[in-house]
């Protein structure tokens, strides 16, 4: 593969995203560094910067990625139904969310702090992304609730999945600070959090 050719660089921006993505599952976002995902790839830390220039950029590439593979998910199951009752939507997407859990962590960062150290071009690809999976959302709306407003069901959804996150995974440190505060609280799974929502956002019929 000649040195500088796009699949060059889309192999080597991929792999550095994946190494972002493998040492999120042990590690914070404030404590990755570019040293750290440089050591978990197969070329120098320097190089990291001839296609990322910060590690917002890194974790923007990571959300984008995943937006798109929801999307995709979305996008089939409105090509593979005729229609869909509430519920077995609800159902579809809350399982299809429960199995992007990573997409809901990154959602629960803040996305002020990640945009403002990209660059344009690296938002904008972003911006393509998330606008791809409204519109696979939007697409199922239409085609088997007719009858709901979408654009309300948009409007309350996407900003309710930053908040899934925080409230069905918990540290243990946050569980003990929690009943040590005598908090009335219940944990729920990422499945019942958004399954409930969609039931209320398409009237809770069956």
């Amino acid at each position: 593969m000649p040195k500088g050719s796009p699949e060059l660089t889309a192999s080597r921006k991929e792999e550095i995203v994946n190494a972002c993505e493998k040492l999120y599952q042990t590690m914070s976002f404030k404590e990755i560094t570019i040293k750290d995902i440089g050591a978990v790839t197969s070329f120098t830390r320097t190089s990291i910067y001839n296609y990322f220039q910060t590690k917002e950029e890194i974790f923007l590439a990571l959300m984008q990625r995943e937006y798109e593979r929801w999307a995709d998910e979305m996008n089939t199951l409105a090509a593979d139904n005729e229609n869909m009752t509430a519920n077995s939507f609800a159902d579809a997407i809350a399982h299809s969310l429960e199995s992007h859990e990573q997409l809901l962590k990154l959602l629960a960062m803040n996305h002020y702090d990640m945009e403002e150290n990209s660059r344009p071009e690296r938002l904008t690809e972003f911006k393509v992304a998330y606008g791809a999976s409204l519109d696979a959302v939007r697409a199922c709306i239409v085609k088997f609730f007719p009858d709901t407003d979408r654009e309300n069901f948009i409007f309350v959804f996407f900003p309710f999945l930053f908040g899934v996150y925080p409230y069905s995974v918990a540290t243990e440190k946050q569980l003990s600070a929690m009943r040590e505060a005598k908090m009335d609280f219940k944990m729920h799974s990422i499945y019942e959090i958004i399954y409930s929502c969609v039931m209320q956002l398409l009237g809770g019929t069956k």
